[in-house]
């Protein structure tokens, strides 16, 4: 007769802080990479319906939320960061 072994459980161990910041990292850049076609395929829908104030919409919360993101980052103030785009037009 067959002896029950017990299963030995394999643990893979722990990322260490500069593996996940690489891997975080490599992520974001993938990400931004997205957020650059998506943008694409956005002008082109902009250019077919230049009325459609629904696309002018998503990227008003696109443009919203990514401020938010750099003011984390960067410990940016949200109207610094619209002086800042101002300034650029």
């Amino acid at each position: 007769m067959k002896k029950n072994t017990p299963k030995t459980k394999t643990t893979k161990p722990e990322p260490t802080a500069a593996q996940m910041y690489a891997t975080r990292r490599n992520d974001i850049a993938r990400l931004i990479d997205v957020l650059q076609m998506e943008l694409d395929k956005h002008d082109e829908q902009a250019k077919a319906d230049p009325t459609n104030w629904g696309i002018t919409g998503n990227l008003g919360k696109v443009r919203s939320d990514l401020m938010d993101t750099v003011g984390f980052l960067s410990n940016m103030e949200r109207d610094d960061m619209e002086r800042f785009l101002n300034d650029a037009e």
